[in-house]
């Protein structure tokens, strides 16, 4: 019996800058999450957003994921969800625009994985937006973010 050669494609993203992204854009209407470095795209993911996706955040409570430019300022190994990295929100705009609305800008949102102890449930909330107002992904999906990205990165959160 004659044995056919198999060849096997991976898809391994290629990182530069010793493995790091330099730019995470988030676009909200596409729900995905995408790692840049060097203007070229290096994966993206599927996410979900806060339960009122639509439009910039206003105030602390509407969970609304904000939109703007912000840095990864954090990463928490610890947090209550697998894994996070907190965004800068709120900036002294989305401060002023907050008081304006005589309301809170509202802070803590972040990009993590699922609620802890419940990463076996992704399969059915990442169908649906669920947050306060973060950036969810699959806890997979979060793991090569989170070994993707450092303190510093820079975000763009798009409609």
């Amino acid at each position: 019996m004659k044995k056919s050669a198999a060849l096997l494609l991976l898809t391994i993203p290629v990182l530069s800058h010793a493995g790091f992204a330099d730019l995470i854009t988030i676009s909200k209407s596409e729900k995905l999450l995408t790692l840049q470095s060097e203007g070229k795209m290096l994966a993206s993911y599927p996410v979900v957003l806060g339960r009122n996706p639509t439009g910039h955040k206003e105030g602390e409570g509407d969970n609304r994921t904000p939109e703007g430019l912000y840095t990864i300022d954090a990463k928490n190994e610890n947090s209550s969800y697998f894994k996070s990295l907190h965004i800068s929100y709120p900036n002294s705009t989305d401060i002023d625009q907050a008081r304006a609305k005589g309301v809170a800008a509202g802070s803590d949102i972040m990009i993590h994985g699922q609620k802890n102890g419940f990463g076996w449930a992704a399969f059915i909330v990442q169908h649906f937006n669920w947050t306060r107002g973060c950036i969810a992904l699959a806890n997979d999906d979060m793991e090569k973010v989170w070994q993707s990205v450092n303190v510093g990165t820079k975000i763009e959160i798009k409609r």
